[in-house]
């Protein structure tokens, strides 16, 4: 029950920080002092304080775009272990539900962008469902390969599964996989060099084009929504790629914590020595993560 109260704490309150960690490794970079940490809680704190302004052309599909987003993604956090403890919600084939949950919200994202009739909002909603076509083969590959050596269909295990030991033995994969996810997730919460979340060039954007019309409490949930997706991916790239335990509850929990925030620095440091590709190059790097979740398939496999 310890686990169940420390990983819903952990999950709702921890991904805006996140966010500010970002940004304040960014600022660093460019010899700035950068807004304080917390500056991701206190936007949310002004957004849920505002009124929302929705548009004549709007239908309830684009209110319910940010709920069900929001829905989806919190039900996905309790199935992914954090801290290497089960998660809360456990079950065989559990992965075909995760991966679908964020196929979900990226659906009802993309109709709420449609929902506007807006021309700006149409290309990114387009360019969105097509690299996501691109990104989804990656996490399933991903996914198969951590079943196949975990002999599971539970999250739990699979993620857990990992070790120093496995690392030793299957090397190559282990290394394969972690490349291949981490650039999933950049590609999944629009980071550079794939998309920027500070942009405000609409030819240029993919996600962020697609939310220009929600305001309020709206844009709220979305943004919470964004720190809490690249809570949930970060947490897999940590499980894969850092599968350090100690046996102790308390000390694996602040090693996850600790993993998280150097994660979020290693995202900064990303979106600080790159520049965002041309939109002709995110495909060629989609399928580079593929083929290299495919490869690290056939190696185990083998």
């Amino acid at each position: 029950m310890t686990d169940i109260i420390i990983h819903c704490a952990v999950a709702l309150l921890f991904p805006p920080l996140l966010l500010g960690v970002i940004g304040k490794t960014k600022a660093a970079f460019a010899g700035r002092v950068g807004a304080p940490y917390f500056q991701p809680y206190y936007d949310l704190i002004k957004l849920f304080r505002k009124g929302s302004v929705f548009s004549e052309t709007t239908t309830w599909v684009f209110r319910a775009g940010p709920v069900v987003t929001l829905s989806a993604t919190l039900i996905a956090v309790l199935l992914i272990p954090l801290g290497r403890h089960a998660a809360p919600l456990s079950f065989s084939g559990d992965l075909i539900l995760f991966a679908y949950l964020f196929g979900l919200s990226r659906f009802f994202t993309t109709l709420a962008a449609l929902d506007t009739g807006s021309s700006f909002e149409g290309m990114g909603a387009a360019r969105e469902a097509t690299f996501s076509c691109l990104a989804e083969p990656t996490l399933f590959f991903a996914l198969i390969t951590l079943a196949r050596m975990s002999k599971s269909l539970t999250l739990s295990t699979i993620l857990t599964h990992p070790t120093l030991a496995t690392w030793l033995a299957a090397g190559s994969s282990m290394l394969l996989l972690s490349g291949a996810l981490f650039i999933i997730l950049l590609a999944e919460n629009c980071r550079i060099p794939f998309d920027d979340p500070n942009t405000h060039l609409e030819l240029t954007m993919i996600h962020e084009v697609m939310v220009l019309d929600h305001s309020g409490p709206a844009l709220g949930i979305i943004l919470y929504g964004a720190a809490l997706k690249l809570f949930v991916l970060g947490a897999i790239f940590v499980n894969v790629a850092l599968p350090v335990a100690t046996g102790d509850p308390l000390t694996d929990w602040a090693i996850f914590i600790v993993a998280m925030l150097a994660l979020a620095m290693a995202i900064g440091i990303v979106e600080s020595v790159m520049a965002r590709l041309r939109l002709v190059r995110i495909p060629q790097l989609l399928i580079g993560a593929t083929i290299l979740s495919a490869f690290a398939m056939l190696l185990v496999l083998r």
